[in-house]
């Protein structure tokens, strides 16, 4: 079988674009290796996607889907490892199996970041933890800490503040990155405490996590905090390594495009966190999905 589009991710920007392709008459797949939802799924609460304050991340992705799955689209639940094409034809290899489609769209979205100290392998899903939704309710009226000064690390001590009896928040710059309202939050809530110019050097524990070591920045000056969680938010990586090669990628891996979700391969587009953008939410995936699919549908009516 050839599709007529095939959409590498099953996020927001990957459904969206199911939606509209399907709406197109296109046959369509969605490829998704895990679940669908993407980073959406691990999301408390969402306040900030027009029509849909207060609900959370599950919430919302479930709404996506079947509002998706209405317009019967191909479900493929494998993992993308590489795209070649030939004669006008896309071929999307995985694994196991390999797929055809006359156009794709990638939305692979992205991955967080690793700390790379000593300890965080060792003690993954044993006190460390990328997402504090997830695990946060595993470290009820204890310590935790998390690293990082972005909006996702200020969202993760906020969340966890009403979980943990303490949440220190250890970030290396002298302020936080996130937006205002974040930062006024977390300055107001007496649960966190604020540590700049830090950053984490080792993870110390048994059978799980038992303490955190800092040191200053400028100062180098050491300190370990007694903490049974580490949550660690210091950015993403996009999943864009099977494309490598075929597209054009900036210094982070991020896919390039322009306005139109076109990649320098023509018959190729990519939406959602997978691309180069100057912001990545929710409303910026779906409008990438839906831009991207209208793209698709005039590629092929070219």
């Amino acid at each position: 079988m050839v599709y007529d589009c095939m959409i590498i991710g099953g996020g927001p920007a990957g459904l969206t674009a199911a939606i509209y392709a399907r709406r197109a008459g296109l046959l369509t797949a969605v490829m998704e290796r895990l679940y669908e939802g993407g980073q959406l799924a691990s999301i408390h609460t969402v306040d900030n996607y027009p029509g849909f304050y207060g609900m959370s991340g599950d919430e919302l992705i479930e709404k996506m889907s079947s509002h998706a799955r209405v317009y019967d689209y191909g479900s493929i639940n494998d993992e993308a490892t590489g795209i070649e094409e030939n004669g006008g034809i896309f071929t999307i290899k995985t694994g196991s199996s390999a797929y055809s489609a006359k156009t794709v769209i990638i939305a692979s979205g992205a991955s967080p970041k690793k700390l790379n100290v000593r300890g965080e392998d060792i003690f993954t899903g044993r006190g460390v933890s990328y997402c504090a939704v997830c695990d946060g309710a595993f470290f009820k009226g204890k310590d935790a800490a998390v690293i990082g000064g972005g909006n996702t690390a200020a969202q993760d001590a906020l969340y966890l503040a009403r979980i943990c009896r303490r949440v220190y928040m250890i970030h290396r710059r002298n302020r936080l990155r996130a937006e205002r309202h974040f930062t006024g939050l977390i300055e107001q809530n007496p649960a966190v405490e604020l540590i700049y110019d830090a950053i984490p050097d080792e993870i110390y524990g048994n059978e799980s996590v038992e303490s955190l070591r800092i040191s200053g920045v400028k100062t180098g000056n050491k300190r370990s905090l007694d903490v049974s969680g580490v949550f660690i938010a210091v950015g993403i990586s996009p999943g864009s390594g099977f494309a490598r090669g075929f597209t054009e990628l900036d210094e982070s891996g991020f896919i390039k495009t322009d306005e139109y979700m076109r990649t320098n391969v023509p018959g190729v587009f990519a939406a959602g966190d997978v691309r180069t953008s100057p912001l990545r939410q929710i409303i910026t995936a779906t409008a990438d999905g839906a831009v991207a699919a209208d793209s698709a549908r005039a590629y092929l009516e070219r």
